[in-house]
């Protein structure tokens, strides 16, 4: 591997990337189960899932554009929609917490590829529309959040991607021109199209094939291969 590589950053997705998404479906599972076993239901338990799925994709289809909504306030909304009364916060917070620990995992190698990122001369970034400080949390209860030179949330932008904005936000944390730059995403048209846009390459993990594609990897330790093999010339 070159001791000086030609990209001088590669930019993370975190769901869909680092963190597995079938995973987090199964911690929402396990939420769910878990409020209607603790709390009186104002749904029939075999109906609590779907409340949860329709009232959280409800609460986004509401978002103008790429403004930013908390999904935080989205489980507000889907506990609400669940349970026969009020429950705050901070208290199904914690249940939450505790099914996401156990059952959500990173995506195969992406631990690993961070970390060996982080012993290169490369700044390793995050773009994420993740809430902020849940992003934090994945990052951290993953190992990788000590590798990580900067974090991007839309809540700190105020925006999702693939606005401009955060892309430009994360260039300007990072110090690093947007040419000898990279996004590993698994969206197309918020990862790739959004990075491409902006004047970053763009890496696909999962995302659909399509003209913002520069490099595509079936699994995310070749990210590192793409670091080292190829230089930003090369995906033009």
């Amino acid at each position: 591997m070159h001791d000086d590589p030609a990209w001088a950053a590669v930019f993370w997705d975190i769901g869909g990337v680092i963190l597995a998404v079938d995973s987090v479906k199964r911690a929402h599972e396990a939420f769910v189960e878990d409020l209607c076993a603790a709390y009186p239901c104002a749904v029939a338990p075999s109906e609590a899932l779907s409340t949860w799925r329709v009232t959280v994709g409800d609460y986004f289809a509401e978002r103008d554009g790429t403004e930013f909504r908390p999904a935080r306030v989205a489980y507000d909304r889907a506990v609400e929609a669940i349970l026969d009364r009020p429950v705050p916060r901070d208290e199904w917070r914690g249940r939450f917490h505790e099914a996401f620990d156990r059952h959500a995992e990173p995506n195969a190698g992406a631990v690993e590829t961070i970390g060996r990122l982080a012993e290169m001369p490369v700044h390793v970034g995050v773009i994420s529309d993740v809430d902020h400080e849940e992003g934090q949390r994945i990052l951290r209860g993953f190992g990788v959040w000590d590798h990580v030179d900067s974090y991007t949330s839309s809540e700190s932008v105020g925006r999702t991607k693939p606005d401009s904005r955060m892309f430009e936000a994360a260039l300007d944390a990072a110090g690093v021109p947007a040419a000898r730059s990279l996004m590993v995403g698994d969206r197309y048209t918020h990862d790739m199209a959004g990075a491409k846009a902006v004047g970053l390459s763009s890496i696909a993990y999962g995302a659909e094939d399509g003209p913002a594609v520069d490099f595509r990897v079936s699994s995310l330790e070749a990210v590192l291969d793409v670091v080292a093999d190829a230089s930003p010339d090369a995906s033009e």
